[in-house]
């Protein structure tokens, strides 16, 4: 009797490390998609701050083509990993 009690008391043990597991996996999916989604407008920005020419250099449609390409890569960003599931 006290080797049965003490095998189901493992296996409820077994089973809530398992699910605190899955939770944290699921948890940092979150956080991964978010961590990539916010390193596009970082790219992008740190990109077009260094002193060398870049595309749009001069121009007045340097600023919008960045915005955009902020904007745009952020929300297809987010609808993949909406997608998928990952937020």
């Amino acid at each position: 009797m006290d080797r049965i009690l003490r095998d189901l008391v493992a296996t409820t043990v077994e089973t809530n490390l398992t699910i605190q597991a899955n939770r944290t996996n699921l948890i940092m999916k979150k956080l991964t998609s978010w961590a990539a989604i916010i390193a596009v407008p970082t790219v992008i920005t740190g990109f077009y701050g260094q002193n060398l020419p870049y595309p749009g250099s001069g121009t007045h449609s340097g600023v919008p083509t960045s915005v955009a390409l902020i904007a745009s890569l952020s929300t297809l960003l987010y609808a993949g990993f909406e997608r998928t599931d990952w937020l």
